[in-house]
């Protein structure tokens, strides 16, 4: 069966062409821990029945490859992706590679018949993540976008509590993400130095705007305006090989964003993002939603509640140290279920959609709202004003 047959349940074996899993990302999260393992077991659907999974791991780079493959018995691979988007045995492709590549790769990937599923951003301006999510659109094939954060266990119970009607009225969401890369003098630098060349797609707003978007979307509701400072603390860094360059992209971005909130009214949500900050928090990201009723502070793996009949009532007092503990103030909430890696989560959900030929939730339009939520994010940092941010029609 190739990619032009029109009944995906019939489907025995699928075939993933795997962009970009020489990447950290795409190696261990995508590689490591969500198709190696889908190799071995299969991929079970819902009427209990199983699909094989094979691969085809692609890159720019000959030995990284090649290793890759042989250290994970990876029979195909190749730095040939032309010849892989028109392979008729090829199913699915997925691109883990650079922003700048990616449009292009994915229109001829949607051409040839292909599901398509993609790490985010999808583009690095809006025009061109509309027109990619207009061709997913009107193609007959399944496309996806990582949207992994909704899938880790902290957030997983944050959103129970939203269901469960836990806050009452919801007000605020305060968020904060972000650590020290170091420069790459003295210590290696923990990201890529790409990531601080606004030309090579850097840019923290560009990277993390796209993860808050579809955050405060499935939490919460659609993004209505926002209001961003964005800049760069560190200007000078060094690159893989010990040299100095200066820094193009930002590598801050302080934003502030009005949401609908479940019941239409206006919920206020606050996030900073910095790769120039030392961490005093319990996870690398932690948001803080506060409602009538209750509060809940999540992180990728936890998450802790308070109830308004739970809620002390603190005094100010200037005059004394505080001596009661707030963090013991909070309830932990329990998993009550196995949550497995975000990343595995939702490839399993993307490729049971593919096979049942229906749409994923998670499409290339979500990820479209992401990219322009960093482009008026951007400009609302350069003009110094609230943007509002208007609905994608395709």
């Amino acid at each position: 069966m190739t990619t032009t047959d029109l009944n995906p349940g019939a489907k025995k074996t699928l075939k993933i062409a795997a962009h970009g899993v020489t990447g950290r990302m795409g190696y261990r999260q995508h590689l490591l821990r969500s198709l190696l393992p889908l190799r071995e077991t299969g991929l079970l659907l819902e009427d209990g029945s199983k699909v094989e999974i094979e691969l085809l791991i692609l890159g720019r780079d000959q030995g990284k490859i090649k290793e890759l493959a042989s250290k994970h018995h990876i029979a195909e691979w190749s730095t040939d992706v032309a010849t892989a988007l028109t392979d008729p045995s090829v199913d699915v492709f997925f691109d883990a590679a650079t922003t700048t590549m990616r449009p292009d790769l994915l229109h001829r990937a949607l051409t040839a018949g292909k599901h398509i599923y993609s790490e985010k951003p999808t583009a690095l301006d809006s025009a061109t993540a509309i027109s990619l999510a207009r061709a997913a659109a009107g193609s007959e094939r399944t496309s996806g976008v990582v949207h992994d954060k909704l899938y880790l266990p902290g957030l997983v119970k944050l959103r129970r509590l939203i269901d469960q009607g836990f806050f009452g009225r919801l007000l605020s969401l305060r968020g904060e993400f972000g650590y020290w890369v170091f420069e790459g003098d003295t210590q290696a630098a923990q990201r890529p130095s790409w990531n601080y060349r606004k030309e090579d797609g850097g840019g923290i707003t560009t990277d993390m705007f796209c993860h808050w978007n579809y955050v405060l979307e499935g939490l919460i509701g659609p993004v209505r305006s926002v209001d961003a400072k964005i800049v760069t603390h560190i200007p000078q860094r060094w690159d893989e090989q010990g040299k100095a360059y200066q820094v193009t992209a930002d590598d801050a971005a302080y934003g502030s964003f009005e949401l609908e909130g479940p019941d239409g009214g206006q919920v206020i949500a606050q996030i900073n993002s910095s790769w120039a900050v030392r961490v005093h928090r319990d996870e690398l990201v932690e948001f803080q939603l506060d409602g009538t009723e209750g509060s809940a502070v999540a992180g990728l793996f936890h998450c802790v509640a308070q109830h308004r009949a739970n809620t002390p009532k603190p005094v100010w007092n200037p005059d004394l140290p505080v001596a009661e503990s707030f963090r013991e103030q909070w309830f932990e909430v329990p998993d009550n279920a196995a949550l497995e890696n975000g990343f595995a989560a939702q490839w399993q959900e993307f490729l049971r959609d593919c096979l049942a030929g229906r749409k994923h939730r998670f499409d290339l339009l979500s990820a479209a709202r992401g990219v322009q939520l960093a482009e008026l994010g951007l400009a609302a940092s350069s003009e110094r004003r609230t943007v509002d941010v208007p609905e994608i029609g395709l």
